[in-house]
């Protein structure tokens, strides 16, 4: 491959990429984005979260105080691009018209962000050439396309770009400035969410490898351990402030930045020989964890650990983002661990066709690659970053089968070996194209036949917000529209579906699975005033399955009882009960 060059732009290339995928997600997605169907629970809340803020709410408070119990774990960095548009536009269009730019404007920015980083990786590595191939790569990537599509505001199209920057200083030259950058990347993305630690860790540790077999980057790496440290102290105090100290699971801590301390103090073994920096980082990551274990006992198992067996199998068992791969659909599954798998493959082929510090960077990309990809294989969510990732490699990959393609004399063998060089570098759209799409927001999807049981079926979660014609009370729902509720709608909710409020969470599901006096006593405890379902939807059809004659069930079946009256809702197949 050619060595890259200094002077070529790869910037013509990103911004006619990027305005073409702008272009088709905005068309396709175009129905959605004018009735405001977000892909999931999260994005609205995010919305409300930056709304409330806007509207006066503390920074430090990201609680949702129309939901019965509305403690929240966000952090409000992923809130400053949202807010910065909607202030920005909201003098020309107004509140919504505001939002609605801030929508569609934040997630296609982080897009750009992906192509841009994605791009210049692979020409640090391969040149300029297979850099712009990677512009056209990336789009390729239906879980990129996915975190970065319009109205996906939540926080996960920012930790592909944080992960991402990490990883373009790695590859680059090991001076203090990079080491600073690559610190202050991974404290905003452990910052942002808590489940960006492994990546993060991951990316710490391949930096402190390479400085254990090249001596020579010491200095990077004491700028991005004692870099990371400071930033996620500064950062924990500029977005948690009075509550800094809380103990959390879900969140940086005090106790986690400490254990980033303790990790930090291997980097100053300084020029001892190879067996004995390695043991100095093995030593320091025992620590670490240690001190982890020994503060935190209870969030080493991750925060969904504290889940009650009821909330568990009925609601974080069935969000398919948070699954592995082999309890996804055939196509989702493929689409998400093709591309890297690709990448494995590719990168392996680069290591050996490279040599010198060609070799050295790819080899780091590899040792990024391997544990992103088997982080996506456990918990698909995480498949966007470990795609954008694959990226360089698998363009190297694609750039190698073409140049074998053209070789071919033949023209018609020509062409099939181009289409299947294509076709291997994108295999997720392969699969969507053999196996259909796949049935992505299992919480969204609809499951029973209501025709077959004399009344329409909602569609989609949008049609909950149809509540909205009711005087203003509190609405016992099921956890996953009461998003929608709260975003379109003056009501208030008892729970949605995040799990620091797992007591109201317990509640809904106990009520509507249970029997109807417990369900009365549950809905009366919350002082609720409706109880609203919009039947077919993936959520109440669990409910019926796990309770064939719960409360639920009961009143799909017709099932009327002398504490709620039913409350006819126009122009929506929602059904509302109103307490008596």
């Amino acid at each position: 491959m050619n060595p890259p060059a200094k002077n070529a732009s790869l910037w013509p290339a990103i911004a006619l990429g990027w305005a073409l995928a702008c272009l088709v997600l905005v068309a396709a997605g175009w129905g959605d984005i004018a009735r405001l169907k977000f892909p999931d629970p999260d994005d609205p809340m995010r919305l409300l979260q930056v709304r409330d803020w806007l509207a006066g709410q503390s920074w430090w408070d990201v609680s949702q105080h129309r939901l019965a119990a509305g403690a929240m774990h966000w952090s409000r960095l992923v809130d400053l691009p949202i807010a910065g548009v909607i202030l920005a536009m909201r003098p020309l269009l107004g509140q919504a018209g505001a939002e609605l730019a801030a929508l569609i404007a934040v997630p296609l920015i982080t897009l750009l962000a992906v192509l841009a980083l994605a791009a210049h990786l692979t020409r640090r590595l391969a040149g300029p050439d297979l850099g712009r191939l990677a512009v056209l790569i990336v789009p390729l990537s239906v879980p990129i396309l996915y975190q970065t599509r319009p109205l996906r505001v939540d926080h996960h199209g920012w930790q592909i770009v944080l992960a991402l920057a990490a990883l373009v200083l790695l590859a680059g030259k090991p001076t203090i400035r990079a080491g600073a950058l690559i610190g202050l990347s991974l404290a905003a993305l452990v910052t942002i969410s808590l489940e960006g630690l492994p990546i993060a860790a991951a990316l710490c540790g391949i930096a402190a490898l390479a400085w254990a077999f090249q001596p020579g980057r010491r200095a990077s790496l004491l700028a991005t351990v004692w870099s990371l440290f400071a930033s996620l102290l500064l950062l924990q105090l500029a977005t948690r402030g009075p509550g800094y100290a809380a103990p959390l699971c879900d969140a940086i801590t005090p106790d986690w930045i400490a254990a980033m301390g303790i990790a930090a103090l291997a980097s100053f073994t300084g020029r001892a020989p190879l067996p004995v920096r390695i043991g100095a980082l093995a030593v320091a990551g025992a620590a670490a964890i240690g001190w982890l274990v020994f503060r935190a006992p209870a969030c080493v198992a991750g925060p969904f650990a504290q889940l009650d067996p009821l909330t568990r199998s009925l609601w974080y068992e069935n969000v398919s983002e948070g699954l592995p791969f082999w309890r996804q659909y055939p196509s989702w599954a493929i689409m998400t661990m093709g591309l890297p798998i690709v990448g494995i493959v590719g990168a392996v082929l680069a290591i050996r066709a490279s040599e010198g510090e060609a070799r050295t960077r790819w080899i780091l990309l590899l040792a990024a690659l391997i544990p992103a990809t088997l982080l996506a294989a456990l918990v698909m969510r995480a498949g966007a970053t470990a795609n954008a990732i694959a990226v360089p490699s698998v363009a190297w990959a694609l750039g190698a089968m073409l140049a074998r393609a053209r070789a071919i004399p033949s023209i018609p063998l020509r062409t099939v070996a181009t289409a299947a060089a294509l076709l291997i570098a994108s295999p997720g759209l392969t699969a969507l194209a053999i196996l259909g799409s796949p049935q992505t927001q299992a919480m969204h999807a609809p499951r029973g036949d209501q025709a077959a049981r004399g009344r329409p079926a909602c569609t989609d979660g949008t049609q909950i917000r149809a509540v909205g014609q009711l005087p203003s009370g509190m609405i016992f729902a099921p956890v996953d529209v009461a998003p929608d509720i709260l975003v379109a709608t003056h009501h208030r909710a008892v729970a949605s579906g995040h799990h620091r409020n797992m007591a109201a969470m317990h509640d809904v599901f106990a009520a509507f699975t249970g029997t109807p006096e417990t369900a009365h006593r549950l809905i009366v405890a919350r002082g609720a005033q409706y109880v609203a379902v919009c039947p077919g939807l993936n959520e109440p059809e669990i409910y019926r399955e796990a309770a064939p004659n719960g409360f639920w069930a009961r009143l799909e079946r017709g099932e009327r009882f002398p504490w709620l009256e039913p409350v006819p809702i126009s122009g929506s197949p929602v059904l509302v009960w109103k307490l008596r």
